[in-house]
């Protein structure tokens, strides 16, 4: 499996640690990460794309929960990769920072808001993605097209306290 481009391109030259893949679908993320040494664990609330994971990956650990009712506890400097693809949870983006360890990275994507179409709480604004790291370390920002839809791309760790 493949992953997102700016997954392989902010992860690749990683050391392999402990992977959390949030809201993972059928997990391309997850499985390219185990391929490559990482202790993945991948969480999704749709039971069939776990399944499909796991059949393609058995040693990934998969969690069936629902994000937006807080079913999985993210823990605190756990792990040294946490990546989000296509998913917007804003209330999710100060528990993964607490989650990284402190040279931890969080790798995410999101849809932006794209004219002519309805305001959606799936979509954020140019810039809006940026606000909620405040504090964070931001190691790259991307705003732009990305598998055919407007999409913020960002990568941070920690801030320094």
């Amino acid at each position: 499996m493949k992953p997102r481009p700016f997954v392989d391109q902010h992860a690749r030259d990683l050391a392999p640690g402990r992977a959390l893949d949030l809201a993972c679908g059928t997990g391309a993320n997850a499985v390219w990460l185990a391929d490559r040494g990482w202790h993945v664990t991948a969480v999704d609330w749709n039971a069939d794309s776990l399944a499909e994971l796991r059949a393609a990956a058995p040693q990934v650990e998969t969690h069936l929960a629902n994000l937006e009712a807080h079913e999985f506890e993210i823990g605190e400097r756990q792990w040294d990769l946490i990546v989000v693809s296509h998913y917007l949870q804003r209330d999710l983006f100060p528990k993964i920072v607490r989650g990284l360890k402190p040279a931890g990275r969080a790798i995410l994507i999101v849809h932006m808001f794209e004219p002519g179409h309805e305001t959606s709480r799936f979509s954020v604004h140019p810039g809006e993605l940026k606000q909620f790291f405040e504090g964070a370390t931001i190691l790259s920002y991307e705003e732009g097209n990305s598998s055919g839809r407007a999409t913020a791309r960002i990568v941070v760790q920690p801030g320094i306290h």
